[in-house]
C-alpha cells in the first residue's frame, strides 16, 4: 500500500489550536470510472475550508482532508475518462462530497476539471478555480446575463465584497460582458485593488446604499451579486435594486429573509453555490470543464488576470493554518496560495 502526504483534521478546532489541522501519511489512492489522479503542485484557501473546520463537537475516526482549489498534473485517468491524459496540467476546485485536494495526489471526476491557463503557474491558476466557477456560475447561468457586451449598455451591477476572491473575479467577467460595476469596499487598500481590476465606482458597505448611488448618479441597479451578508444588506439590496432586477447571493442566511421586501420590484432572487452540480452529479456537470477551458482562454488572452496576493511554500499544517487564519480575519484581499509539497 502506497502512502501520500496530506494535511487533515480529526477534531474540529479554532485555528490556532496546533491540532487544528494535521500533517498525515495517508494511502494513495488510484483512478476508477471517469476519475483522473492529480499530482497536486498548488492549492488555494476559499471560506468553505475554515467553515467545515469550524468548532464542533465531532471527532473523525478517519483524518478528514480539506480544500477545493487546486493546479497540478494529471498521473493517471480512468477507464471512462475521455478528457484529459496523463502529463495535461489541469485545475478545479473539486466536489465537496469528497476528500479535499491537501493532500500529494487526488481523485477529481474529469467532468469538473478544466486545462490549466497556458501563461500562468501552478500558484496562480490554483487562485483561479472555485472564484471563477462561482463568479462566471453567478453572472452568466444564475443572473441570467448575456455575455455579450452589446447587450448589456447602459445596464449595471452591484457587487457586495468586491476585494474578495470572487468579487475579484466578478468585477473582471462583469467589466468584459460590458456592464457598469459597482463595488464595495470599505478600506483603501480594498478600493484600490478593485479598481485595479476595473471597477467604475466604489462605495462603502457599511454606510447605506440608495444616498452613496444617488451621490454617483445612479437611481437603482439592474443586478446585484452577495459575496458577503446576505442578512446584513437585504435592506439596503432591496432598495437599490432596479424593478424586475435581479438579486444573486452565495452567503448562506442565518435566519429567513423577508421575499415580500422583492414583491413590487418583480425582483428575481437566486442563490449560487459551485458546488451544486458535483453534490447531484447533474446532467450538465460538463458544464464545469467547459466553463475553466473558458476561463482559461479569457486568462490566456489577457482579458482575465489571476488574483492571486500572497503565496505561502510548502504545503503543510503550519502553511494552511496560517492561510485560514488569514482568511478567517474577514479582510482578505485576492486569494492565498500554499504551493509544493517538500
Amino acid at each position: 500500500m502506497k502512502k501520500m502526504k496530506a494535511v487533515g483534521l480529526q477534531q474540529y478546532l479554532p485555528i490556532d489550536h496546533p491540532e487544528s489541522l494535521l500533517d498525515l501519511q495517508i494511502e494513495k489512492p488510484s483512478a476508477k470510472g471517469r476519475d483522473l489522479l492529480i499530482r497536486v503542485k498548488a492549492v488555494s484557501v476559499n471560506p468553505v475550508d475554515y467553515k467545515v473546520r469550524s468548532p464542533k463537537d465531532k471527532f473523525e475516526d478517519m483524518p478528514k482532508i480539506l480544500g477545493w482549489d487546486v493546479a497540478g498534473i494529471v498521473e493517471e485517468v480512468g477507464p471512462l475518462c475521455t478528457l484529459f491524459k496523463p502529463g495535461d496540467k489541469v485545475y478545479y476546485a473539486g466536489d465537496i462530497t469528497r476528500p479535499g485536494c491537501n493532500s500529494e495526489f487526488h481523485l477529481v471526476d474529469e467532468r469538473i476539471v478544466g486545462h490549466m491557463p497556458k501563461t500562468l503557474n501552478f500558484a496562480e491558476a490554483a487562485a483561479l478555480p472555485l472564484t471563477s466557477i462561482t463568479a462566471y456560475e453567478a453572472l452568466f447561468d444564475r443572473m441570467k446575463i448575456s455575455s455579450f457586451s452589446k447587450d448589456n449598455k447602459n445596464k449595471t451591477i452591484l457587487i457586495i465584497g468586491a476585494a474578495g476572491g470572487v468579487g475579484s473575479i466578478a468585477i473582471q467577467l462583469a467589466k468584459w460582458a460590458g456592464l457598469t460595476v459597482i463595488g464595495t469596499a470599505s478600506r483603501q487598500e480594498s478600493q484600490n485593488w478593485a479598481t485595479a481590476l476595473g471597477v467604475d465606482y466604489t462605495i462603502n458597505h457599511y454606510e447605506d446604499f440608495v444616498s452613496q448611488l444617488n451621490l454617483l448618479n445612479i437611481e437603482a441597479v439592474d443586478y446585484i451579486l452577495c459575496l458577503n451578508s446576505t442578512n446584513n444588506y437585504w435592506t439596503n439590496m432591496a432598495e437599490v435594486i432596479a424593478p424586475q432586477g435581479t438579486i444573486c447571493s452565495i452567503v448562506e442566511t442565518d435566519e429567513p429573509l423577508n421575499l415580500t421586501l422583492l414583491k413590487n420590484k418583480s425582483v428575481t432572487f437566486v442563490w449560487e453555490l459551485m458546488f451544486t452540480r458535483s453534490m447531484y452529479q447533474t446532467e450538465d456537470m460538463i458544464n464545469q470543464h467547459k466553463l475553466l477551458n473558458r476561463i482559461a482562454i479569457l486568462i490566456d488572452s489577457h482579458i482575465l488576470k489571476t488574483t492571486i496576493s500572497e503565496i505561502l511554500y510548502p504545503i503543510n499544517a503550519e502553511n494552511l493554518r496560517k492561510a485560514h487564519a488569514i482568511l478567517e480575519n474577514g479582510k482578505t484581499i485576492g486569494k492565498v496560495v500554499v504551493e509544493g509539497f517538500e
